[in-house]
């Protein structure tokens, strides 16, 4: 059985994740926009990546014996001055999500929660590569500046990024 403090700290991420997938999708519709289809399809492979964060949050909460509830999920903004400027919230996000994913490890071992913490083991490597995938598309972005051929090369190769659902856990 799962604490009711580690329980109300999983639904909280939960909402986290599905935010997450929110704000992507309408990085998504943001990028569509203004005509950059690859872009685009990064966001969108990254929003199906979030939902599949919440499910795995939603699928240990109750494998646990705990209780899932669904609470509302903020509207994410939807308006960006340049992809640099969207890619630059994205990494902030994740930034977020990372901290999030911490406290939640550090709620763990203090409830000595063994359970919860193995778990998050797998969140808080798969926040490295978060954190590390925007940021070097951040640091592309800054590179290409204004240079519209630079942005069209990079618009091309994010049009490659295709979703891999993370492997089930061994049983």
């Amino acid at each position: 059985m799962i604490s009711k403090k580690v329980e109300e700290a999983l639904n909280r991420q939960i909402n986290a994740e599905l935010y997450s997938a929110y704000l992507y999708l309408s990085m998504n519709a943001y990028f569509l926009s203004i005509n950059l289809a690859g872009f685009a399809n990064w966001m969108r492979v990254q929003a199906l990546e979030e939902t599949t964060h919440a499910d795995k949050f939603y699928g240990f909460l109750n494998d646990r014996g705990g209780r899932v509830i669904l609470a509302p999920i903020e509207g994410p903004p939807h308006d960006w001055s340049s992809p640099l400027a969207a890619f630059e919230d994205a990494y902030r996000h994740e930034q977020k999500v990372t901290a999030m994913i911490n406290a939640l490890m550090d709620l763990a071992i203090e409830e000595k929660d063994h359970a919860t913490a193995s778990m998050l083991s797998w969140f808080v490597d798969e926040q490295v590569e978060e954190e590390s995938n925007a940021d070097g598309i951040v640091r592309q972005l800054k590179l290409v500046g204004d240079n519209s051929g630079g942005l069209f090369m990079l618009d091309r190769e994010l049009s490659a990024r295709a979703f891999t659902p993370p492997a089930a856990s061994p049983e």
